[in-house]
């Protein structure tokens, strides 16, 4: 089942010439996955009571054509076939145009709060999805990125009580912040970063 909801460009989400920024998008696609999650049952709501999390492990985001403040977009997300442990969701943005803007897919595992350990993603969760076959990109899984031997560049940053999220980690989004932090002035003013991954190795929370 494809879930689609309307979002509507507000200041906090455009940066340079007025156009969308990478973390608004990976935050209207955050939240239509919670939307999604709520109806079939395993949202944010539903955690106390199930004691069952979705945890992010990847992103994936490629940018087509960038939108201007105050447009209003049009999002499309549906779950894919997962295994025991693993699950992806995509997603499509379109601008009131009906043109597509950009593609995104993201990996996801269960996590039992109370034990903090992965929990296998039964029949059941996945059939409350509704899951679909197709996916925006021609390979149908993400594939894990080799770190570098060595940086550049780098910043030292301390985590902040703002930075935690309801799963006590810092929240996904940040780092994309801080990745932008660490780069080159150079670097981060003369690009445009159409094309994004994102791969959780270990969640970082507040000491």
């Amino acid at each position: 089942m494809t879930f689609i909801e309307n979002f509507k460009m507000g200041l906090t989400d455009i940066e340079k010439d007025n156009k969308i920024k990478n973390i608004a998008i990976l935050k209207m696609l955050e939240n239509i996955g919670s939307y999604h999650s709520d109806i079939a049952g395993y949202g944010t709501n539903d955690i106390p009571i199930k004691k069952l999390s979705w945890i992010l492990l990847d992103w994936k985001l490629k940018v087509i054509k960038r939108p201007t403040y105050g447009e209003n977009l049009e999002i499309h997300t549906w779950a894919r076939v997962a295994n025991k442990f693993f699950t992806y969701r995509d997603f499509e943005i379109y601008d009131g145009n009906k043109n597509l803007c950009a593609i995104a897919t993201s990996k996801w595992t269960l996590v039992n709060i109370e034990e903090g350990k992965m929990s296998k993603i039964t029949e059941d969760v996945i059939n409350s999805y509704k899951p679909e076959e197709k996916e925006v990109f021609e390979e149908e899984k993400l594939e894990k990125l080799q770190e570098p031997k060595e940086f550049i560049s780098n910043i030292t940053y301390t985590v902040k009580r703002k930075d935690i999220d309801i799963n006590k980690h810092m929240h996904n989004l940040y780092y994309l912040d801080l990745a932008y932090e660490a780069l080159p002035e150079d670097v981060y003013n003369t690009n445009i970063f159409d094309n994004v991954r994102i791969m959780y190795k270990k969640e970082i929370k507040l000491r």
